[in-house]
């Protein structure tokens, strides 16, 4: 039984020999070449969706510290310890979301991604921890819907 021969002269993936696959090995990259260019073009949207998202995270940020600043002074107001300790934890809150709008709207992607490759790399467990739990809330969205 001479089953190795071929005698229509196909390559042993099935192709024909000659200018057919060649043809085929074009055609194959340059659907490689189309997917690829797809790939990068929905890279770049999503760069630049991720970019306005940051300003309009930044904006809301700088909001929410002002509100906090206000409310903070109208209970520094009251005449109450508790008034005054709540007013300093609303003025520290207001003052840390306005440093993480500067960051939020200072910092590009790629530099967010290397400050998060440092933090990771600083705290391994904890960084581990909020990805479990990360983790977990994503897979409870995917699970309620």
């Amino acid at each position: 039984m001479d089953d190795y021969k071929n005698p229509t002269s196909e390559t042993p993936y099935g192709q024909p020999e000659g200018g057919s696959a060649t043809a085929a090995r074009m055609k194959l990259s340059e659907k490689a070449a189309e997917a690829k260019e797809k790939v990068a073009d929905f890279g770049r949207k999503t760069v630049d969706n991720l970019d306005e998202s940051r300003k309009t995270t930044a904006g809301a940020l700088d909001q929410t510290a002002a509100k906090l600043h206000s409310g903070g002074e109208q209970l520094s107001g009251v005449a109450h310890a508790a008034a005054d300790q709540i007013s300093g934890v609303a003025h520290a809150t207001a003052d840390k979301l306005h440093a993480a709008a500067d960051y939020i709207r200072e910092t590009d992607l790629k530099g967010m991604g290397e400050d998060l490759k440092d933090i990771v790399k600083r705290y391994p467990g904890p960084a581990l921890a909020a990805a479990a739990v990360l983790g977990f809330i994503v897979a409870r969205s995917f699970r309620r819907d």
